[in-house]
């Protein structure tokens, strides 16, 4: 039998607390159902146990143990709090496109593409605001306008976020620096920051390590850390003093990064306008 330390929760956002409040204690396996069901809620949503197990890396009966461990009577009662979460959501624009075709709709394929991304980009910013806390934003300002100079930390899809910061805040006048070098100094530039200063880094599943290593590094050293993830059991999460989780709607699997480049630049702008009030 499991040992049940957590009841039941009533909905995701609760589930989402108990994983964090024990995510040092969860056996490997169950930490690694537990990373796999906040980064993918909707797979949980959808899939059988069989398909998510598949996916997640793990035995079926790891599912059910997993469930059982929050408080549920098996899979299907704890798969219900993800079902429950998407029908709180805006439809999706799968659900549109089937509507146009049951109205006799015939959308020219590439027509329909450039619409299912424009639709995820609608939803992405549609949730912006209800997932970014207000005071931790603040937070994030103060630190970042209290630096003397801001290191930008990114790799891969995330690098445009920091390159575009790094244009706005050179236009704002604002003392910062790219961690991303073609002649491969960066852990030579993280070692020029000091006390005074601040590190920004952005990382999204599957997160890059040299991103997590250096902002690891830098908390190491008692240096600030703000950070945009997309998971709660991020890397990055980990280190930040203060972290943002936003999570991208999807097409097909392709991601844009609409709402991360509207929350990158509203707190860029942010910031800039706090300093200059200084």
């Amino acid at each position: 039998m499991s040992d049940i330390t957590t009841p039941v929760a009533e909905d995701f956002e609760g589930l989402r607390a108990a994983i964090l409040e024990r995510r040092t204690s969860l056996p490997k396996r169950l930490m690694q159902v537990a990373a796999y069901a906040l980064d993918h809620p909707d797979e949980i949503a959808f899939g059988t146990a069989a398909s998510i197990a598949e996916s997640a890396g793990v035995q079926p009966s790891t599912l059910v143990r997993f469930a059982q461990s929050f408080g549920f009577d098996g899979f299907s009662g704890l798969q219900q709090i993800f079902r429950a979460r998407l029908r709180e959501r805006t439809s999706s624009y799968e659900e549109r496109l089937r509507k146009l075709a049951a109205d006799g709709g015939q959308p020219e394929e590439s027509a329909a593409i450039f619409s299912s991304f424009v639709a995820a980009a609608h939803t992405s910013l549609e949730t912006l605001s209800s997932s970014i806390d207000p005071e931790a934003f603040e937070k994030a300002v103060d630190l970042l306008a209290g630096a003397e100079t801001i290191y930008l930390i990114a790799k891969r899809r995330s690098f445009p976020i920091a390159a575009y910061m790094a244009y706005a805040f050179g236009k704002l006048k604002v003392r910062c620096q790219m961690v991303g070098t073609e002649a491969g100094i960066d852990d030579d530039l993280l070692s020029l920051a000091g006390k005074k200063d601040v590190g920004f880094a952005v990382s999204f599943s599957p997160y890059a390590s040299e991103s997590a290593a250096q902002a690891r590094a830098l908390s190491g050293r008692n240096i600030p850390v703000v950070a945009l993830t997309d998971s709660a059991l991020s890397p990055l999460a980990e280190v930040a003093d203060v972290w943002f989780e936003l999570v991208e709607a999807d097409h097909a699997g392709f991601r844009s990064l609409s709402a991360s480049m509207a929350f990158a630049m509203a707190l860029t702008v942010s910031v800039a306008e706090k300093r200059q009030r200084k």
